[in-house]
């Protein structure tokens, strides 16, 4: 199913972004300090805004701007009409709050029911969620949009995938939306049983939050016997809804009638040409309660508007395999790598040199951190580094919800690769 909306012709969708883009920095100007005081230095009236190519004119707003105004100071609402108050992953200092108006979850429901329309949901389908801890906000999302078409719905809170399987065999489960690592470890256990795919009723699967690559998606349809398709979402804007993949595969479709996306050369800021590799950036149309005017990602993806095979003129991003940050995705979590020093720092009472070492096993993400002993202990010390280990992979699990394997080493064992602080060695 296509919303006429979604085969908007350019011209009309650029009129349409106008409008809306001229409202949202008139209540980004009137209602938020941050905007205020950032309109006013460059000598920017909202009234100005004539033209979309205008906007390059405008400064960033980054989640640092938006942590700082934490809890309330970026809202261009009053409090009493926000209806949902949604936080962002554990990352460093304060955490980014989303809020939403009625108007705005009423648009988010919409967003997310359009995109899994396009993915191939509809009325006659059993929708299985499983997105565990910090996916809750993406939970919410498909669970209220898979509502919207018609779905039945099965908010599962079960761990593990043989439950998961259980599940979906029980109820006959057509559709699931989870993580990469999830349903990774889900086709490893069916391939491992030698199961026969077709006891299953799964015809889709919907991942995101983390990277995953080509070959991830072969070996999940090939062993589910599903079409996987690929979401984008940014905990800043309150999860999915933002992008997503038809069943072309050619790229996600980004919501243009509620988002302007640029793509700019992390460097400079200078907005690059369509089909140029750089940091993506988004504008909020429609959000009431938190305008968002040139949002910076972090995340790394090129951009086309040809009309796809689909017959949807909205604009693609490729799928983002990588940031310009530092953030690191593992276990459907997020986290940075100056974390996970300030943990290491925090028990041992110095900063160590480290890595962070991101391996899948049997579907299973592992993630070990190798760091050096700073104190006078030393490797013939096994009962007091097994001690402190097990007390720093304590520390990450609670503030991270990370499952870690802690390895001390002595010093000038690791090998520095990198001139950053830090070194993630992915091996997934």
């Amino acid at each position: 199913m296509i919303m006429n909306i979604e085969m908007i012709s350019r011209d009309e969708l650029a009129q349409l972004q106008l409008e809306r883009l001229q409202s949202a920095l008139f209540r980004a100007y009137r209602n938020v300090s941050f905007y205020r005081k950032q309109f006013d230095a460059s000598g920017f009236v909202p009234e100005d805004m004539q033209a979309l190519d205008e906007l390059v004119n405008l400064s960033f707003t980054s989640r640092a701007d938006i942590c700082a105004g934490y809890p309330y100071d970026m809202l261009a609402v009053p409090l009493r009409e926000v209806v949902r108050l949604q936080n962002s992953t554990w990352t460093a200092g304060s955490p980014a709050v989303c809020a939403y108006t009625q108007n705005d979850m009423r648009h988010w429901v919409e967003l997310v029911s359009r995109y899994l329309a396009a993915a191939g949901v509809n009325r006659d389908d059993v929708v299985q969620i499983f997105f565990s801890g910090s996916g809750l906000n993406s939970s919410l999302g498909f669970h209220s949009g898979a509502e919207k078409i018609g779905a039945a719905v099965i908010p599962i809170s079960v761990e593990g995938a043989n439950d998961q399987l259980a599940v979906m065999q029980d109820f006959k489960t057509t559709v699931v939306c989870g993580t990469a690592s999830d349903a990774l470890q889900l086709a490893e256990v069916v391939s491992k049983r030698g199961m026969d795919r077709r006891r299953l009723s799964l015809r889709v699967g919907i991942f995101g939050r983390e990277p995953w690559s080509e070959e991830n998606r072969k070996f999940i349809e090939e062993s589910l016997g599903i079409v996987a398709l690929d979401h984008y979402s940014v905990s800043e804007f309150g999860g999915p809804g933002i992008a997503g993949e038809c069943d072309c595969k050619c790229g996600l479709h980004i919501a243009e009638d509620h988002f302007i996306a640029e793509v700019i050369d992390p460097q400079t800021g200078k907005v690059l040409p369509d089909g140029t590799e750089g940091e993506l950036v988004l504008t909020t149309l429609t959000r009431e309660a938190l305008p968002l005017i040139r949002y910076r990602t972090r995340d790394i993806t090129t951009l086309t508007r040809d009309v796809c095979s689909c017959g949807r003129t909205f604009a693609r991003m490729n799928r983002v395999k990588n940031r310009n940050d530092g953030l690191v995705i593992a276990q459907g979590k997020r986290f940075y790598p100056q974390q996970i020093a300030a943990i290491l720092t925090n028990v041992q009472g110095a900063k160590p040199l480290f890595q962070i070492v991101i391996e899948r096993i049997n579907g299973v993400e592992r993630v070990e951190i190798i760091a050096e002993l700073t104190s006078e202990l030393s490797a013939d010390s096994p009962g007091k580094i097994m001690t402190i280990e097990n007390r720093m992979s304590e520390q990450i699990r609670e503030n991270a919800g990370i499952e870690v394997h802690i390895r001390l080493v002595e010093k000038q064992t690791i090998i520095r690769i990198l001139v950053d602080e830090d070194v993630v060695c992915d091996k997934r």
